[in-house]
């Protein structure tokens, strides 16, 4: 039986780095599905329509696959609008929807970071992980990512942006932003990436039998 870690949290709470890295220390396959979003966005772009056109987003997330998934690709500002526009799509959710389980029980499983990944996406998950932070910490880290990139940007203005995308991603229709009943809760507010990664490994070691750690 392949093993299913949904790794949800809010935005730049650090749940996918610390998916990305739980799997490869467990020998499991990885997908962010928030470049699934924007895959369809870029596909919906570059066909010469507008992420806001139902019937094209839905089009374009029958079409996604893993070759579209590069974030070098995905990184652009207007596809991440993009994403946030064609997620909204319940048809574009569905069409996803079944990539995702195909994906994750896949052997020998996989590790999937989202925002609704243990409440719809993965509700059999052997592993159900709710990553977050207070938003002032995650304001920072995002803002310090920006920074990192060569952005101008102010401390104030992430900030806000964080706390309206929480309430947009909390109050959204389909699959809102939630935390699972049975998930795991690791606050990382206080903790550098490497004691995060220990808490996720010891909810893993806890919950899963799976392949023996890389060392």
């Amino acid at each position: 039986m392949s093993i299913v870690v949904a790794v949800d949290g809010p935005v730049a709470s650090g749940k996918t780095t610390l998916a990305e890295r739980l799997a490869e220390a467990n020998g499991l396959r990885f997908l962010d599905t928030g470049l699934l979003y924007r895959a369809v966005a870029r596909r919906v772009l570059a066909s010469g329509q507008q992420p806001t056109d139902e019937a094209a987003a839905e089009a374009a997330a029958e079409r996604v696959s893993e070759d579209d998934l590069d974030p070098e690709a995905l990184r652009a500002e207007r596809i991440g609008e993009g994403a946030s526009q064609v997620a909204v799509h319940p048809g574009v959710r569905q069409a996803l929807l079944a990539f995702q389980r195909s994906f994750a029980t896949a052997p020998p499983g996989a590790v999937l970071a989202g925002r609704d990944i243990g409440s719809v996406v993965c509700p059999d998950a052997t592993l159900k992980l709710f990553v977050t932070a207070t938003p002032d910490v995650r304001a920072r880290r995002r803002f310090e990512e920006l920074r990192a990139r060569g952005n101008t940007v102010m401390y104030e203005r992430v900030l806000q942006e964080v706390v309206e995308r929480d309430r947009r991603d909390r109050e959204r229709a389909v699959a809102p932003l939630t935390a699972a009943p049975d998930a795991v809760w690791i606050d990382t507010s206080a903790l550098d990436l490497d004691a995060s990664l220990a808490a996720l490994q010891k909810a893993f070691d806890e919950h899963c039998a799976g392949p023996p750690r890389e060392t």
